[in-house]
């Protein structure tokens, strides 16, 4: 499995464009309209938010989030 090492995402006129790159420096690219990208931002904010305390440190004062790296 590829290891994702960077990602942006560029504004057309009509819809966005992921760009996916991974560890080997390959990268890809997807087209994707607005409800699509709105669709991976609330299935990743489910899956973060099921998950939060396992994937992140939660400082309860500071509200300061660290993913441990390793």
């Amino acid at each position: 499995m590829k290891q994702l090492a960077r990602f942006a995402i560029s504004v057309r006129e009509e819809d966005f464009v992921l760009h996916l790159e991974d560890d080997s420096g390959e990268t890809m690219e997807f087209a994707a309209s607005p409800e699509q990208l709105d669709a991976v931002i609330d299935a990743l904010d489910d899956l973060l938010s099921e998950n939060e305390e396992d994937l992140f440190e939660v400082e309860e004062e500071g509200q300061t989030y660290q993913k441990p790296l390793g």
